[in-house]
């Protein structure tokens, strides 16, 4: 049955065949305040190639703070993927009680070869839906705009073609032309920071690694709490949310502007300054900076939420919001709530030394993790538990196998 649904709008087979399979960039906007949700469409791009996967089309790798599907007219599944945004974390601050405001998304899928329904919905904290959007696509329609090619890449890794291996690009931020040397060597040291943590090095051939060096005009990038802005690519800060050492960009549709024409799936963008901090996301990109002492255990980190879509398991009790309400397991595979404590771990305790400690998703109390130390715990952590090591190798077989 599912076989004979996925053929009535095929998004990949006949491309295939005829060696001309497009991804469609779909550019959203994310609005509202902490009780509204609100979602619209910005523009539609073509761009040529699609590197993501090409089996369980129809299938979640997550269930995510957020989700996109593509029907076909019928109601048929053709492509699933899930996500998290700044903008639904944006939600549970302080600030979100006091006005509204909006955040750029992106999302790539296989483009489909006839007429189509795209729907995205928004999660609040219970997992219940908070926002949901459908609208059309027409590969034929001629406002659909067409990609232009972005900054050459540098092959770091090769394993193979893309539709075999997953794309990583690593992305300079802050690196002006003169110090193309010096990202070079950082992008092949965040590589290797992360290939050196399990189940990463042991799955590395499974990896595609390209290099994007978009050059910035300025070495650097922006602090507003040491009252420094600077024009970079990505336009990059730290202090987001006020937080000194949370760094993002909200320019997520120049990120992708910058990488139109090369394979990539997931992201890593490497801020070129010494200022401690970073941020991941999953579904969108890890965003780390390069010359701290702690970088190869950050990048690790962050990229484990970006890719994996990893909780942080430390915990400091200073959240406004409650992002892990009791009466709700998170999505996440790394923590519980213990709503449903089975859907987690509870197969494997007492392997490992997997067990249950409390602490974990911002929360001293009330939120559990499997181990006493973690990669996504601590930098001091040697590698990433075995629950993480679980969902991250689930994750890589999920696009690969």
């Amino acid at each position: 049955m599912k076989r004979l649904i996925l053929l009535s709008c095929s998004l990949l087979s006949s491309l295939l065949l005829a060696g001309q399979e497009k991804t469609l960039r779909l550019d959203y906007i994310f609005y509202g305040n902490d009780k509204e949700t609100g979602i619209a469409l910005a523009e539609l791009r073509s761009l040529d190639g699609w590197a993501g996967r090409r089996t369980r089309l129809d299938e979640l790798p997550l269930r995510g703070n957020g989700q996109v599907t593509v029907r076909d007219e019928a109601g048929a599944v053709l492509y699933r993927t899930s996500f998290s945004s700044l903008f639904q974390e944006w939600q549970t601050t302080e600030e979100a009680t006091q006005m509204s405001r909006s955040f750029e998304n992106v999302f790539l899928v296989p483009m489909p070869e006839c007429k189509a329904l795209v729907t995205v919905e928004l999660f609040d904290t219970h997992g219940k839906v908070a926002a949901s959007f459908t609208h059309p696509v027409d590969p034929s329609d001629i406002l659909i705009r067409p990609g232009v090619s972005g900054t050459c890449s540098e092959d770091l890794m090769i394993n193979g073609p893309a539709d075999k291996c997953i794309d990583v690009v690593i992305v300079a931020e802050g690196y002006t032309a003169e110090e193309a040397g010096l990202f070079r060597k950082d992008a092949k040291a965040a590589m290797d920071a992360i290939l050196s943590y399990e189940p990463f090095g042991s799955m590395k051939d499974r990896f595609n690694f390209r290099a994007v060096h978009p050059a910035s005009s300025v070495s650097g990038v922006s602090i507003p709490g040491k009252g420094v802005w600077l024009d970079t690519p990505l336009h990059s800060h730290f202090n987001t949310f006020y937080s000194d050492r949370y760094l993002t960009t909200l320019h997520v549709r120049d990120l992708h502007d910058v990488l139109a024409g090369i394979p990539y799936e997931h992201i890593v963008i490497l801020a070129n300054t010494d200022n401690y901090g970073g941020g991941g996301i999953y579904g969108s990109y890890t965003l780390t900076t390069t010359h701290h002492a702690q970088f190869r255990p950050v990048v690790a980190h962050e990229f484990g939420h970006s890719f994996a879509g990893l909780a942080d398991e430390y915990f400091y009790d200073d959240q406004y919001g409650d992002y892990y309400p009791a009466d709700t397991e998170p999505w996440e595979q790394n923590i519980t709530t213990m709503a449903d404590f089975g859907s987690k771990w509870e197969d494997i305790m007492g392997k490992d030394g997997v067990s249950l400690y409390e602490g974990g998703g911002y929360k001293s109390k009330g939120v559990w993790r499997a181990c006493p130390d973690c990669r996504m715990k601590t930098n001091g952590a040697p590698g990433f538990c075995p629950v993480c090591r679980r969902a991250i190798e689930r994750i890589i077989r999920f696009y690969t196998d």
